[in-house]
């Protein structure tokens, strides 16, 4: 079977994020590029019972093949594939404080320099529009405009990452944003970092680890 591997990666990667709290049954997705176009989670199904041959292969213009039908979000990780080469994988979940963010429509602004993962100085809330649609697509792309990451408006999170492995750390690094937001907010009005000290922790980042390794995402 072609890309094996990275199949049962997938599915180890969807049981991780329900077993972390970062998704519940199986709304969540994901995906990562291969050189036919990208594989990604089949639609509906229970991820302890996904087999490395349920992993749906799907080419850019939208066409799969495999036994089973694709996730119902293919559209945004195609055009998420499509229009960032620099992507590999491509993870959609909905995590309870990310969520709960997206619902009040809000962005995550830099409340945190952790920020930085994001790959800017917020992580966006893109406009809801009705899951699986051309419509979400179109807005999470816009919304991931200089970005790894953004929220979905009453819905989740995605984020994107060189690998699935960086994709998937990113997505522990933004739920725990949206968690220290929104308990700063039960208190009073967080302090907001500045766009230059955001800046400032850009460029410190680029020193961050050790020599001949990058252990960030690539915004860092």
């Amino acid at each position: 079977m072609k890309h094996a591997a990275l199949r049962r990666e997938i599915i180890a990667a969807c049981i991780s994020m329900n077993r972390r709290g970062l998704n519940q049954g199986v709304t969540g997705n994901i995906s990562a590029r291969v050189p036919e176009g990208f594989l990604i989670t089949p639609s509906g199904m229970e991820y302890d019972e996904m087999k490395p041959a349920d992993i749906v292969t799907m080419r850019l213009d939208g066409t799969h093949e495999g036994k089973r039908r694709p996730s119902s979000e293919w559209r945004f990780h195609r055009d998420i594939m499509a229009k960032k080469p620099e992507v590999g994988a491509v993870a959609h979940m909905h995590s309870m404080f990310c969520a709960t963010l997206s619902c009040l429509g809000m962005d995550i602004p830099a409340v945190h320099y952790m920020i930085v993962v994001g790959g800017g100085n917020s992580i966006r809330c893109a406009p809801y529009a009705t899951y699986g649609t051309q419509e979400l697509a179109d807005n999470a792309l816009k919304a991931l405009e200089g970005r790894n990451a953004c929220l979905l408006a009453n819905h989740g999170m995605i984020v994107t990452g060189p690998t699935l492995r960086k994709a998937m750390w990113l997505a522990v690094e933004v739920e725990n944003l949206a968690a220290q937001y929104w308990r700063a907010l039960q208190i009073g009005k967080p302090n907001i970092l500045s766009d230059a000290a955001v800046a400032a922790v850009i460029e410190q980042f680029k020193m961050y680890g050790q020599p001949g390794t990058k252990s960030l995402p690539s915004c860092c």
